[in-house]
This record gives C-alpha cells, structure tokens and sequence, in this order.
C-alpha cells in the first residue's frame, strides 16, 4: 500500500485531486439561465442515476465523523463540553509523540477543549512503509496524526522549525533552529490564540527525554508559559491582533521514565488513569487512542495495541498563577484543580468588572441549567434534546450581545466572547446531531463520465483555473419539526459562485430533503493568486534546511490550509400551522421561529476505485498544468563525457483544449535538444512525456540545476503536484519543483562489476549506481530461495531488510555461503536490534545497538588506512567526509568478533568515539561488510565523498578482478 500515490504525474500516468469557500449569488438574467440549462439537465440525469444506488461500501472514515462522533453519542460527547469551559494543550516535537490517552480522557471523557501542538511534522525521520523522505514525508505524516487527532478528539498545530534528524540534546537542536525564538513564537502564538487555561509539556527538558528535539520542546514550553503573556514579547502579535494570555498552570511530563506504570510519589502531581473505560467509546480511553494511532504507520505503530486495564500517566506542576492547589502530600486529582471551569465561572474572569455586567452570571447559569435538562431529556431520547438546546442557543446569542456592548476592558471582553462563541457552535453541533441535521455538497461528474459514480482517474477531484463546474448541495431534515431555510450557500472566492436553482422550497418537512446547485465559474486570472489547495511552507533546500518558509501567513501553525469549498446552510425551526413555498425572493418568518442554527460540509467529489469501492475527498484547486521532471536528483561522474536524458511529463486538468511551449533551463554552456518543443493537450486528464538530450560541458565536480518550464496563456508552470494519501488517511497535495538537481562527482566505477539489490524498507540507492554507470538488479525479497545468486559480485541488503523483508531471515545462511563462495556482502542498518542480534544474521558473532553519530559534521577517523575500502577504485581522505547531511550514521555495532575490523570512528560532541558503524570480515573466499553510516541520505543528495566510498565498499574482495 504505498502511502504516497503519484496523482497528475504523467510519468506514473494517474491523475487525482482535494479542495476552497464563497456566498451564494442568485442569478439575475435570462442569458444566465442559457448557459447553465444544459448543466441543469445534466444534474437531474445524474441525480436520477445516483440518488437511488446503494454505496458499495462505507465512505473513507476521514469524510464522514466517527460512529463515535454521531448520533446518541455524539450527542451525549458534545453535550459533556457544553457543560465545561476547561481548555488544555500539550506540546510535543514530533507526531507520535503525543500522550494520546491523556488526551482522549480530557477530551472525550471530560470535555475539556484540546489543542495538541506539535513542533514539527516528522519529515526527517525514517519512513517504515515507503522510501518517501523529507518535505514529502512531513506532508504524509501531518495525514497520519490529524487521522490519530480524530480518535483524540483536539486541535492540531505546528510550528515553522523542521525535523532535521536525530538530536542528542537540546543544545545541537536550538542551533539547527537558529536558537529559541522562531520555535518559541509561534507557540506563543498559538498560546495566544487558543488559550488555554492549563499548559502541558509531554517532555520533562532533561536527558531523560533522549532526543534533543523532545528537550527543547519542553524548554520551549516553559518559556511560553510566561512569555504569551508578556506584551513586549514577539510584539508584531500584538499589532496583529492578538491579545497577552497567561495559562494559570504549566505541567511536564516524563516524569517518572518514559511510559512508566509506577511512580515516586515526589515526582509527579497529578495521575491519571487511561485505562478507564468509556461505554460510549466502547473501550478504555488509551486503547481509542491507539485506534488513532495506528494510523501512523510510517512511524512503525500500527500494530500496537493496549490491555484492557489500569494504565496511568503521570505529570508534574512546575509553574502556576493560582495558590496552592496540591495537597498535603503534593498531588492533585485533575489538570484543573483550582480553576472554576463551570459555564458560570466564566464570570470570575472578569474580577472587579464583574460588577460591571450584574446579568452575566445569572444569565450563565440559566444556560447552563438548560443544557443539564437537554442531557437528562437525551437520555430517553436524543430529539427530545432539541427544545432546551433551542433555548439556550437563545439566551447565548442575546448574551453575546450584552457582551459586545458592555463596558469592559477590551483583554477580559475578547476571552469572554471568544468562550461564548465556542458555546454556540457547540450548541449547535448538539442541535445538529438531536434533530439528525445533515448536509452533503457534493461536485457533479463531467458530462462524458457515464452513468453511476465516475471511476477515480474519471471524477472532477481537482478543478483549475479557467473551468466551470456544478455543485450540488443536499440538506436533509432528519428532525420531528419543520425547518425554514434562511440560506444556502457555497462558500468560495468572491463572484466565483451563482445559485442556478429556479424554484426553492422555503419549509422543508420532517424527513425531508431540499437540494441548492451551483455554478462555480474559476477565472483563469486566478492563476496569478493564492488559490491553489497547497502546503503554506516550503523548503528550497530540504537537506541542509531546518526552517520552513512561510509562503502564506494566513494559515502559519495550521495543519494545512482549509478546503476552497464549503457549502452552509442556516435554518431555523418554525412551528406555524402552514408550509409556505416561493419562487424566487426571500421570506422570512417571525413569532415562534427558533434561533438560526448553521452546518457545513466541504465540498466533495465522489468516485469508484480501482476495487470498485466509493470513495470520496474534498475538492481541490490545482494548476491547469503540471510539469514533472524525472529524475528529480542527477548524479554525473567527470571521468567521460556525459550525454544526459531528462524526462519532463506535462499533464492537463482543464477539459478543454490547452496549448503551450516546453523548454529547459540549463547551465551556461550546456545544450539542449529539442530546444523547445510546442504542446497542445485537448482534454482533462491528457499526458504527454518530452525526452530532452543534455550535452554537459566542461565537467568539474560541482553542483548544477536544471528546470523545466512550461509557458501556456501567459503564465509559466514550473512546478508539479502529486497526491499524499492513503485509504485509511485524508489527502492533500505536495508540490515540487519541475527541477533537477545535479551533483558532478568525480568518482571511478570498476567495469563490469554485477551488483544485486535486495530492498528493505525503501530507499534510492540503486537508482544512484546506476546513473553512474554501475550495473545493479533489484533482487525481489521473495525471490531470493529461488535466484540464482552466481551471477553477482557483490549484493547489497538495503535499510532495514531484516525489520521489513521476513524471507530474508529464512535466507540468510544462503547469502553467507554466497559470501564464502567469493562474494561480497553489504549490510546496511536495521532498527530492530533485539531481533537482529537474537537472529545471528552475521558470520561472527557481533551486536547490534542503538549507537548513532546525529552531527553530520563531526570528524571521521579512517581507523584502517591500509584497507582496500579507502583505495579502490577511489582514493579516500578525511576530505570525502565533507558535506555530509542530516546525520553520520545510526545503529552501530557495539560488541564484535575479532574476525571484524573496525574502518571508521566517530562520535558526537563530548561523547567516546563509535568504531562499529563500518566493519569489515573475510568469510572464507568473500567478504562480509557491516555499515551504518546514512548511504541512504548521502548517495540521493549526491554527496561526493559518501558516493565514492560506498562504490569501494561494493568493490571490495573485488580488487584485482576490477584491475584486470
């Protein structure tokens, strides 16, 4: 299952989309109505055609809610946070990191708002289920942890600062971030925005938390603890806008060892179990949250599981506003203790100027004692919740307004209204859900797709500027009252959308359905604005980069930007003796009306899979053209003139016909045929691949860059976009450059050397030998017991090959009498290092461990000058150690046979150096080579050195075969 799927790449040859928001325009023209009636016509087919199928299979689960998060309860959930104002939010450095059942039971069990801010995205961990690495990475692993946030039930926001590999302390983390301060305001903004009465660290800020990353996201944690709260820190906030905002409580975390089930009672406050049960989650509260988790697969988790049972989380009170809330023996029994979270309580946040607003707490309470009687009536039954929750929507809009107006200070009035808005929409929701509100907006296939659902390459997923479209937006009235629709409206850009419908029903029985389409109508000047469904951050470089550049500061700490579309509707519930209907106009009511209630949907696109299963994903805005180059990373050697074949694939999303002109970008003094090359695509969905020759001048090691641009209508496409995700996650789009980085290395590949490659978990190493010239054949895990290993040389395990490939354990006595037959084996890490080591996978014996050098640019001791490896066919020196990128190596050996030889040293800052991470050991006639040194990350960067060593260790025990 790869979890990053090449849409609209031409050279994978698939196509896909994701989607925007805008108000409802009524057409005012007879021509209108000429233009849109063939649209309309084609809608009642496809409604006729649709309406009555049954779906084949349940909708992706990241559409639809949760069954936890419908019907009696969900119901029962939201209604458990109208009764609370507690906000708390944890911070963590990577998604995984999470407390998820912390989270889950402050949220879902006791129905605090939650926020969970994670620092960064991920992107520059190891990927255990595909070889997608870096930005591509970050992108996927954002899905992964809004899939696991769903089962948490919070928030979720990020910081600007990049994972950038392995930290062994904060010290080397804050300088990979350019110190505290970029890091640290965008938690205060977050802090800001959210605020939230209690702040939680996951991380204690101590050695105890290992990875330098989880150290400085606690330091960081304690810094914003006060610094949110300080007008002369990061004062451009305040100039935008935000107001200070002081938590009252900051907690830490890994207090008592990381997960640990017991703990000194001197180092924790407060103790929670997760273990408990929930009967409307149908499980304990850690095991919904590994439900959740389990959607991090490239982290490697989706397999875990948790007991039923007792299981408890511990975290200490390091800082406070309030008095002492412990007691006599220091502990506490909730985050909350001492702050009044009650609707009530918010009163005392105004504290003199309480005094100022008589009415406000009387008013709260009133509220509050009907939300009590919607959760009693609930419980019989879950419609009978819908008259009190009528009521308080009421009383809180009118409260709002006596807020708005009162003369408070302006700090204490915007917390307030913020608090009283938060209470609305959760009425709302409530409402929603009593009454079985629902709406669906949902894009109309093209007019060729045919008759049923579209299949996936077929369906409208992705609109560009220039194309017109028809939504279709379904409210269905699932409640015992009759709903009077105030509006319905597509939320887009501006005069993007018109309503087309000629007649509209203005009350709408119980159990009944009323439909609204749309015309969206994207100008093609929209090309040149800031539109497109997109990551809002970039790196150019993402090797060598630890900062992400916003591009958009609209949406900076958000997971990604919203959808371009949604559809609203607002309705009220009337209750007179007589429906009315009109056409045209609008009418409203007054009396006995409710209060107006809203609900949205992002607009979707609906189609068949390869399996013949319905799926659907939100709308999307995309480029009308999409311009791949391939390979992404080139790697020249100076030895012989060069002759290079780029690959550029254009595909087009616009259903009409597209013209425009293809050219590369080279350096100064290189050539290029074709010299440009005209292209015309005709429909939606068309590709085209150009092959251009490249005759490089003057090689000399070095760096060089060539891009592909496309220049159509007066616009220049330089760039592509592929589709991140998975069945069991959302999706969105990542954008690349359409550029090709080169690396000119001077480096020596002895003839006729015959490499075979077995891959673990995923990487491009084979793809790197080959663009030097080396001949490499990939080696199918499950072929080995049949494949005919003579006519290799050398033969490579990839990353991870034990932890991933099961055939290769039941082999491994064949690849070692391969190698005692002559050949030469390489084996590169494995992380699972109790598995290795209980396997005997070596010759001799040696361990595996965790042992890592995490700062690329420590010195590297060559421990064996005279060895072969450091010679043939290239000459190594301390030099070939330069450049290095995100880290040395990882997984060292550290016990070993004397048989093994030791080749290289090296160690972190004030650590003793590491000599198992490249050894060496004859094995009959061949050679055994173990190393954990990153190949992996070096070769596709095109690090000159990293490649010239790595072909000497392919060539080993190979020496005067290659000479002759």
């Amino acid at each position: 299952m790869a979890p990053f799927r090449e849409k609209n790449n031409p050279l994978f040859m698939i196509d896909d989309g994701r989607g925007v928001w805008h108000p409802r325009v009524r057409p005012g023209t007879p021509q209108f109505f000429l233009v849109v009636f063939p649209i309309l016509l084609l809608t009642v087919a496809w409604v006729a055609q649709l309406t009555p199928k049954p779906v084949s299979s349940p909708a992706p689960r990241f559409i639809d809610p949760l069954p936890q998060d419908t019907g009696a309860a969900g119901l029962q959930e939201t209604l458990l946070r109208l009764r609370t104002t507690a906000r708390l939010m944890q911070t963590v450095a990577h998604p995984d990191d999470e407390d998820g059942g912390m989270l889950t039971l402050e949220s879902r069990g006791k129905g605090a708002t939650v926020l969970l801010l994670t620092l960064n995205r991920g992107e520059g961990g190891q990927n255990k289920v595909g070889s997608n690495l870096f930005d591509v990475l970050g992108v996927l692993r954002t899905l992964e942890l809004l899939g696991a946030d769903r089962y948490y039930g919070v928030e979720q926001r990020f910081t600007r600062v990049a994972d950038f590999g392995f930290s062994k302390n904060a010290g080397e983390t804050f300088q990979k971030w350019q110190g505290h301060d970029i890091a640290l305001g965008d938690m205060v903004r977050v802090v800001r925005t959210f605020r939230p009465d209690v702040l939680v660290a996951r991380f204690s800020g101590t050695d105890r938390d290992g990875h330098g990353h989880h150290q400085a996201s606690s330091i960081l944690t304690r810094e914003a603890f006060r610094a949110a709260a300080d007008p002369n820190r990061f004062p451009e906030q305040l100039k935008e806008g935000l107001l200070p905002w002081q938590a009252k409580k900051l907690y830490i975390g890994n207090v008592c060892g990381f997960g640990a089930q017991t703990c000194p009672a001197e180092n924790y406050t407060v103790k929670l179990n997760t273990g408990e049960p929930n009967p409307r989650l149908g499980m304990s509260y850690a095991q919904f949250a590994v439900e959740g988790l389990r959607h991090q697969l490239s982290q490697g988790v989706g397999a875990f599981s948790v007991d039923p049972g007792p299981r408890y989380t511990y975290y200490k009170l390091v800082d406070s506003i309030l008095p002492a809330t412990t007691d006599k023996d220091g502990h506490e029994q909730d985050f909350f203790d001492g702050i009044d979270t009650s609707l009530p309580g918010l009163a005392a946040r105004l504290g003199a100027e309480e005094s100022k607003t008589p009415w406000l707490r009387p008013g709260l309470t009133e509220i509050a004692n009907h939300i009590q009687d919607a959760t009693a009536r609930s419980a019989k039954e879950m419609s009978d919740a819908a008259g009190p929750l009528l009521v308080a929507s009421q009383k809180l809009d009118s409260l709002t307004s006596q807020v708005q107006s009162a003369g408070i200070s302006s700090p204490s009035k915007e917390d307030l209204l913020e608090r009283l808005r938060e209470k609305h929409e959760q009425v709302q929701t409530a409402l929603n859900l009593a009454m079985q509100i629902s709406v669906e907006a949902t894009v109309a296939p093209s007019q060729d797709a045919g008759t049923g659902l579209p299949k996936e390459e077929e369906a409208l997923t992705a609109v560009s500027p220039g194309q017109k479209f028809l939504v279709r937006v379904q409210f269905h009235n699932g409640s015992k009252y009759k709903l009077v629709m105030d509006q319905i409206r597509l939320d887009a850009t501006k005069e993007w959308a018109k309503q087309v419908d000629q007649e509209a029903v203005l009350v709408v029985a119980p159990g009944k359905d009323q439909y609204a389409n749309f015309v969206v109508q994207i100008p093609a000047d929209a090309a040149n604005g800031r539109f497109y469904t997109r990551p809002y951050w970039h790196r150019d470089d993402p090797e060598t980069e630890s900062i992400n550049t916003i591009d958009d500061e609209r949406y900076v700490t958000l997971p990604f930007p919203p959808p371009p579309f949604h559809a609203t509707v607002r309705y009220h519930t009337h209750s007179s003796g007589h429906d009315l209907s009109f056409f045209g106009g609008e009418h409203k009511l007054g009396g006995s009306d409710g209060p107006p209630t809203e609900i949205s949907s992002p607009v979707i696109a609906s189609f068949v899979d390869d399996e013949g299963v319905n799926r659907r994903q939100p709308l999307a805005i995309v480029p009308a053209l999409s311009v791949m180059l391939e390979p992404g990373q080139q790697v020249i050697p100076t030895e012989k003139d060069w002759e290079l074949r780029v690959k550029v694939g254009v595909s087009s999303n616009l259903p009409s016909a597209v013209q425009g002109t293809l050219h590369l970008e080279v350096p100064a003094g290189w050539n290029v045929e074709p010299a440009e090359v005209p292209m015309e695509f005709r429909k939606r969905g068309e590709k085209r691949e150009v092959e251009f020759k490249i005759s490089p001048s003057s090689l000399k090691e070095g760096r060089a860059k060539i891009r592909a641009v496309l220049e159509s209508g007066g616009v220049n496409y330089s760039e592509g976009y592929s589709l991140v995700t998975r069945e069991d996650l959302a999706s969105f789009y990542y954008y690349q450059p359409a550029l090709q980085r080169i690396s000119i290395v001077d480096v020596k590949v002895p003839k006729d050397l015959s490499v075979g490659y077995v891959m673990g978990a995923g990487d491009d190493i084979p793809t790197v030998l080959n663009q030097i010239g080396m001949k490499v054949t990939l080696i199918p895990a499950d072929k080995l017991a049949s494949e005919d290993f003579s006519q290799y040389q050398t033969i490579v395990l990839g990353i991870r090959t034990y932890d991933t490939q099961k055939d290769l354990a039941a082999n491994n006595k064949k690849l070692l009498d391969f190698v005692s037959n002559g050949g030469t084996l390489v084996a590169q890490y494995n992380t699972g290092v109790a598995d290795f080591n209980k396997g005997n996978f070596t010759p001799y014996p040696a361990q595996l461990s965790r042992a890592r050098v995490s700062v690329e640019e420590v010195p590297v001791e060559i421990l064996a000058p005279d060895d072969s490896v450091f010679h043939y066919p290239n000459q190594i020196t301390g030099h070939d150690f330069d450049g290095w990128v995100q880290e040395r190596g990882l997984y060292f050996m550290d016990q070993w046979d004397s048989h093994f030889k030791p080749l290289l040293a090296s160690n972190d800052p004030g650590e003793s150096p590491q000599k198992g991470g490249l050894l060496r050991a004859p094995y009959g006639k061949g050679t055994y080579i173990y190393t954990g040194y990153a190949f992996f990350r070096q070769l596709p960067a095109g690090v000159p050195g990293a490649i010239r060593l790595y072909v000497n260790l392919l060539s080993a025990g190979h020496e005067r075969s290659g000479a002759e």
